[in-house]
C-alpha cells in the first residue's frame, strides 16, 4: 500500500540528503518525492509516497522525527488534496492533431507547445489520473516524459504547522 508523509524541515542544505539517505540505509524506496519552500523562509514542505505497510509507515515516521532538521511530521490521510504535474511530448503528425486535441480536452490537459510533428501537453491531478493519460497516449509515441511527485494537503482549517509534535502522539 501507498503511504504518504508530509513534514515541515529546516530550510536550509543537506536536509534531503539526511532524510533521503535514512530511507536507503533501511533498504526502503521513496516513491515520490517534492520538496518545496513554505510561507515560512526558514521551513520547506516535504512530501515523501513511501510502499510499504503499516509497520514501514510507523518505523520510517519514528526515524524521520529523530532527524533534528524535521520540525513536524504527520501521514497524510486518504481525504487530503493529492496533486501532481505531468509533462509529456509526444509524436504528433497533422493528421493526429485532432485526436491529441480530443483526448487533451476529456483529461484537461494543456497543449503547452506544439511542432509539426510534436507535442507537449501538461496535466495536473491525482497519480492515478496522469497513470491513465500516459496509457491513453502510448499508441501516439511518447518522447519524453517528466513528473514531479506527489504534493499533497489536508483538507480542512487543520495545518501541520498545528499538529503536536509526532513525539507526543506516540
Amino acid at each position: 500500500m501507498k503511504y504518504t508523509i508530509s513534514a515541515l524541515v529546516s530550510n536550509k542544505s543537506g536536509v534531503l540528503t539526511r532524510v533521503s539517505a535514512l530511507f536507503a540505509r533501511r533498504g526502503y524506496n521513496i516513491d515520490s518525492l517534492s520538496v518545496c519552500a513554505t510561507e515560512d523562509a526558514t521551513l520547506s514542505r516535504m512530501t515523501i509516497v513511501l510502499d510499504g505497510d503499516e509497520y514501514i509507515l510507523s518505523q520510517m515516521m519514528k526515524q524521520m522525527d529523530k532527524l533534528i532538521d524535521v520540525k513536524k511530521i504527520q501521514h497524510v490521510e486518504s481525504d487530503a488534496v493529492f496533486r501532481e504535474l505531468l509533462l509529456i511530448k509526444i509524436r504528433c503528425d497533422a493528421a493526429r492533431r485532432t485526436e491529441i486535441f480530443e483526448l487533451s480536452q476529456i483529461f484537461r490537459a494543456k497543449i503547452i507547445d506544439i511542432s509539426h510533428d510534436t507535442a507537449i501537453l501538461e496535466l495536473t491531478g491525482k497519480p492515478v489520473k496522469l497513470d491513465g493519460f500516459i496509457n491513453m497516449v502510448m499508441p501516439y509515441g511518447i518522447l519524453e516524459s517528466a513528473r514531479t511527485g506527489v504534493t499533497a494537503i489536508s483538507r480542512g482549517s487543520a495545518c501541520i504547522k498545528d499538529e503536536a509534535d509526532y513525539k507526543e502522539k506516540i
